[in-house]
């Protein structure tokens, strides 16, 4: 997305009193547009289709449609769109089923202000963000992939190079291309390219994906 252009956000929630409670609170940053609301997956998918937001923020106990099937397909009918899970439930079902889904961040309701404000901008950026106890869950499914993993399994057609291994572990820290960056003493842009070699190696579309699935092969 253009930098110089707001955020465009579409909250996905079935609760009306929490869908005025966050456009309000987001409304108070500048770079941050509401652009819809939807209160089931069904009109989310719609009301995305007609406005083509930057990133959704998607509840995932819903009517109609829940929040892990709309953005399944989401991801396939918009790519370009990030959607940020934003839930009461951290139950390890919930939280693979909305990543496995294809979000790239997973946010608790009760999470802090700013880190909800950094989980959006980072998702615009095609970042991933995951509260620190969804975290924890996902570093121990990494664990238990990586002992079931086959030993055949864990080869790419086209092998990392050192410095892509360098920073594909990184990025499963959830560390974001300015901090890697820094950390490798890098030019954001250079991280930036091979976050993208990373991401078409693997096959994968995201940053949360990318680590669940270099722990798959054996990687991490």
């Amino acid at each position: 997305m253009n930098p110089s252009q707001p955020i465009r956000l579409l909250l996905v929630d079935d609760q009306t009193m929490f869908r005025d409670g966050l456009r309000l609170l987001l409304s108070s940053q500048p770079d941050f547009l509401i652009v819809g609301e939807a209160a089931d997956g069904e009109e989310a998918l719609s009301k995305a289709a007609a406005l083509k937001p930057d990133v959704v923020l998607m509840d995932l106990r819903m009517p109609v449609l829940d929040g892990a099937a709309a953005t399944r397909r989401m991801r396939c009918i918009l790519p370009d769109c990030r959607v940020i899970v934003l839930t009461t439930f951290d139950e390890d079902a919930a939280v693979f089923d909305g990543l496995r889904a294809g979000a790239i961040g997973y946010l608790l309701k009760d999470a802090p202000t700013d880190k909800l404000y950094e989980a959006i901008r980072a998702a615009a950026r095609g970042e991933s963000f995951l509260q620190p106890s969804v975290a924890v869950k996902v570093v121990a499914e990494f664990a238990r992939l990586s002992e079931q993993s086959p030993t055949w399994a864990r080869e790419l057609v086209e092998p990392l190079s050192p410095r892509e291994g360098e920073i594909l572990r990184l990025l499963a820290t959830g560390a974001t291309n300015k901090e890697i960056a820094a950390r490798l003493v890098l030019a954001e842009g250079t991280v930036k390219n091979h976050v993208t070699n990373i991401l078409a190696k693997l096959g994968v579309s995201d940053r949360t994906q990318a680590a669940l699935r270099a722990r798959e092969l054996g990687l991490l």
